[in-house]
């Protein structure tokens, strides 16, 4: 049986092109670019809470990088380094082989060189700390939207969703829609090159990894603020087009998981620019709604203008 130290060589040790020593030793050694800030961020992805226990390997890799490179996307930042600690329950050098071939293919993807980490014998999950660079005082936070500001989505949120209720027989989906879902589910595609032509623009941002209303309650707190999302607003014929019910469709564009998209808010003076921005990075945007005066109050707005709060939504892990 390989030893930890032979599945790190084989599987997991690459050439690295951001830094000066990678894989190997104690630490790592990176130096940032002259006039950038770091962006640091960690996520755990556990078997059985994030995934299934029988997922894929390739398109485990892949979305074990992918998820987190999206929160440094979510802060206008580049990815640049990685770092991985997975625990296995086995020494399963097939299964690791095909984990490390979707991790990597993220990696070269995104430009994101893995300069260490560590294995252990354990419960299967897999912790990324991921480090990205920003020119100091350009990251967009949660922090900064503004009464009167837009809101915004990328890309299409609840085709991740869809396609894990397919997975549970929650939702009969067409052939087409189904593939189309569990892509989104198992691929996602974090929005860096967004991320990066926003910076100037967007007023706040986060990555929507939790459901869209849960996590703009978010975007809310941290810039004490109130919002209403306009219901007619969401794009939400794609998702019908996949063969799903329009109430289940609709609910699992606001409220459900695994999308990465990012949503972030900009003022109305900056619709061209944000156009401009999404068309740049060949994104999809759409404007769903506004930022209000209300600290933390968050209202859906129906297709006949009538107001109601929204709904208590949003995954929590301990709930």
């Amino acid at each position: 049986m390989p030893s930890e130290f032979d599945l790190i060589r084989r599987h997991f040790d690459r050439a690295a092109a951001h830094c000066d020593l990678a894989v190997g030793d104690d630490a790592a050694l990176m130096a940032p670019r002259a006039g950038m800030q770091l962006a640091v961020s960690t996520d755990m992805l556990v078997a059985g809470t994030h995934f299934f226990a029988d997922a894929d390997p390739t398109l485990l890799g892949w979305k074990t990088l992918a998820v987190n490179i999206s929160d440094i996307a979510a802060m206008g930042a580049e990815p640049r380094w990685a770092l991985l600690a997975i625990a296995l329950p086995a020494a399963d050098e097939t299964w690791i082989a095909a984990f490390a071939r979707g991790l990597f293919d993220c990696a070269h993807a995104y430009g994101v060189d893995l300069v260490g980490g560590d294995t252990t014998r354990g419960p299967l999950n897999m912790t990324v700390t991921i480090i990205g660079e920003v020119p100091a005082g350009a990251a967009i936070t949660r922090g900064g939207a503004r009464p009167g500001d837009d809101l915004w989505i990328s890309g299409q949120p609840g085709l991740a969703a869809l396609g894990l209720a397919a997975l549970r027989g929650e939702a009969a989906l067409t052939d087409a829609g189904r593939t189309r879902c569990l892509d989104a589910l198992h691929r996602p595609q974090p929005r860096v090159a967004l991320g990066l032509a926003l910076r100037g623009i967007a007023s706040a941002m986060l990555d929507v990894s939790d459901g869209l209303l849960g996590d703009l309650a978010h975007i809310l707190e941290r810039s004490r603020v109130g919002a209403t999302v306009d219901l007619a607003a969401l794009p939400l014929a794609t998702l019908l087009e996949t063969g799903a019910a329009p109430e289940f469709a609709r609910r699992c564009l606001l409220s459900g998981g695994d999308d990465y998209e990012l949503l972030f808010s900009a003022p109305p003076a900056a619709r061209q620019a944000v156009a401009a921005a999404g068309a740049r990075a060949g994104v999809a945007l759409h404007r769903i709604g506004s930022v209000d005066a209300g600290s933390g109050e968050l209202q859906l707005r129906d297709a006949d203008g009538r107001l109601r709060p929204a709904p208590a939504t949003g995954y929590d892990h301990f709930a």
